[in-house]
């Protein structure tokens, strides 16, 4: 089954050694989210990048630094979303979020077709 709508799209970009509340900050992005009853969220972690402060992170695989970039991504309606905002300005204390509107295009299985 093909289901189309169109939703709001939210990334963040942090790091891995961003903390809220004593916990990685995008752990608490993700447990935020599903306490909201958001759709859904994925954290990527990528191997090398900067930001405002022009500092580079990398994520070198057998490295103790935990400061590799991270980025959070979140698509739900615009509802919801706006409902996540204020939780998520009181957790970012730096980093980069920015929302965009998108196209969602969702494919599901039908049971009632499989038989």
């Amino acid at each position: 089954m093909k289901e189309e709508f169109p939703a709001r799209m939210l990334r963040i970009h942090c790091t891995e050694a961003d903390r809220w509340q004593g916990k990685p900050l995008h752990e608490a992005v993700i447990a935020k989210c599903q306490e909201l009853g958001l759709s859904g969220a994925i954290v990527f972690r990528g191997t090398e990048g900067f930001g405002a402060s022009a500092r580079i992170h990398h994520a070198k695989t057998f490295s103790v630094s935990k400061n590799a970039p991270i980025m959070i991504s979140i698509v739900d309606t615009e509802t919801q979303i706006v409902n996540l905002l204020p939780s998520l300005e009181q957790m970012l204390q730096s980093g980069l979020l920015y929302s965009s509107t998108v196209e969602v295009v969702r494919y599901s299985h039908d049971q009632a077709r499989s038989g």
